[in-house]
């Protein structure tokens, strides 16, 4: 049958992928500039900016045409830290572990005072904030519960995909829409309780998570940066271990006076976001209208410098580009890299590149340029290698994508599953009836230590992972590119995207 034909791969040009990859790399470098050099990639930050105009730069060196930023929407603040230190004054001097929480107010200097302890129990209770208001006045409330002594200390921080657990893969990260509605009450329910703090005149709000355990201390914020949200009062996250120091000591009839600094530097002088975008352009005058995408999030949290999260995949995906264009492999469809903005906070730099290319969110009426994308490639899981790929539950794909994965038997990579997986990019895609996928990878220890921590720094990067990462991401971009047909494709579902009105 054609149809098996064309989908017979190109080992030829699949090795001639892998022996340049593994020859002559260029991750670890792209890894330093996006990461090292850049820092924080917090969306709409100097640092982002900083990384997003430097792939540009490097991507139009490698020889891409129409290398650019593109605007995808409105984002809102840029938020960047100048200045930070917290120390624990009473009753002895020590520094703590604590990082600000993006887009909250700075200190306008050290403020000093003593600490105020609150449980979860009492701070979801709004009645107790209103009557213990005068307590807060010219404090810093700590929020912590109880820390974790389980089972998990004797789990492993990091892990690979055993062969049983991929061939039993399940739907990953996927959130409904009832699911995020939730959210936006949380996340409603939170401001009203926290503006009960600041209207109490608090110095700031500290949170000890007990996920924030044994050197990692997660830093994420899901408000405040629209131009329409207030600045409300300054905001940590804290090492649990020290916040069950202080709560112990507060316990035992100690006084605990911590002293603070956060200067930040807040604008609004440019709310808009934007994508990094470039190509390959096609060589079949017939086919070089038709496109084949790839990409990954390149904005991060604010702790460290997104290093798993997600520089890898954006690392990746640039080293793919570089090495189909190097190679001078000649595609027949034009492949378009693009590396998204604001997919922390809501998939937005990608819906807003979807809703201004493919389909329109209020008719749900697609574009032309809709049905000439053969499919949109992402990776996001983290820095460990490529175990094989989730169809998103288009079935006509498993036999295809099974014979592109065979030559990569030998670097693990086998699994074709039917199963779904979501929470990134990938998603705005499918949302508007385009064949997406984002591969599977071994967990390492993004879900445990990395995402979204302070930890995600170079450091944690496997770079033989990312090798072999890229050497699949080109191979199955270009066999795309190539393939006489289009990608085969779902039904279009006419819903609202999932993560709407975030």
């Amino acid at each position: 049958m054609a149809t098996f034909a064309q989908d017979e791969p190109d080992t030829s040009i699949f090795n001639k992928i892998r022996k340049a990859e593994l020859n002559s790399s260029q991750i670890p470098q792209i890894a330093h500039y996006l990461t090292d050099v850049s820092g924080a990639r917090l969306a709409g930050s100097k640092g982002y900016k900083h990384a997003a105009n430097w792939a540009v730069s490097k991507l139009k060196s490698w020889g891409l045409a129409n290398a650019r930023l593109e605007e995808w929407g409105d984002f809102g603040k840029q938020w960047d830290i100048e200045d930070f230190s917290i120390t624990m004054r009473a009753p002895y001097v020590t520094p703590l572990r604590a990082y600000p929480t993006p887009w909250s107010a700075g200190t306008k200097g050290i403020q000093q005072g003593v600490v105020y302890l609150l449980s979860p129990q009492q701070y979801q209770d709004s009645s107790y904030l209103t009557q213990h208001a005068a307590d807060l006045k010219g404090k810093w409330v700590l929020l912590t519960g109880n820390a974790n002594k389980g089972d998990a200390k004797f789990k492993p921080a990091a892990e690979r995909l055993a062969d049983t657990t991929l061939a039993n893969l399940k739907d990953q990260y996927m959130a409904s829409r009832a699911d995020i509605e939730r959210e936006i009450k949380g996340v409603a329910l939170y401001k009203k309780l926290d503006g009960l703090i600041e209207k109490a005149s608090a110095l700031g709000l500290i949170i000890a998570s007990r996920t924030n355990a044994d050197g990692a201390v997660f830093v994420q914020a899901y408000t405040g940066f629209r131009v329409s949200d207030p600045e409300g009062i300054p905001q940590l996250s804290m090492a649990i271990e020290d916040g069950q120091r202080i709560k112990r000591m507060i316990s035992s009839g100690q006084q605990v006076e911590i002293a603070v600094n956060i200067k930040t530097q807040t604008s609004t002088a440019d709310t808009k976001g934007y994508n990094v975008v470039a190509e390959i352009p096609g060589a079949d005058p017939k086919l070089k209208a038709e496109v084949v995408m790839l990409g990954g999030h390149l904005d991060s949290w604010s702790a460290a410098t997104g290093a798993t999260d997600n520089a890898a995949g954006c690392v990746v995906t640039m080293e793919a580009v570089r090495l189909l264009d190097s190679l001078g492999l000649k595609p027949k469809r034009t492949i378009r890299i693009a590396l998204w903005d604001g997919e922390e906070e809501g998939l937005f730099g990608s819906y807003g590149y979807v809703k201004k290319h493919f389909m329109d969110s209020k008719t749900f009426k697609t574009t032309k340029e809709q049905s000439k994308l053969s499919a949109y490639f992402n990776l996001d899981n983290g820095t460990g290698k490529i175990r094989g790929i989730f169809t998103q539950n288009n079935a006509a794909l498993q036999s295809i994508f099974t014979k592109w994965l065979k030559p990569f038997a030998d670097l693990g990579a086998t699994t074709v599953t039917n199963s779904n997986t979501g929470s990134t990019d990938h998603i705005s895609f499918d949302w508007a009836g385009i064949p997406a996928f984002q591969f599977i990878q071994d967990p390492l220890d993004y879900e445990t230590r990395t995402h979204h921590s302070n930890l995600d720094d170079y450091d944690h990067l496997q770079m033989d992972d990312l090798k072999q990462a890229a050497i699949i991401v080109a191979s199955f971009v270009y066999q795309t590119s190539v393939r006489s047909q289009l990608l085969p494709r779902k039904p279009l579902k006419k819903e609202v995207f999932v993560f709407e009105g975030l």
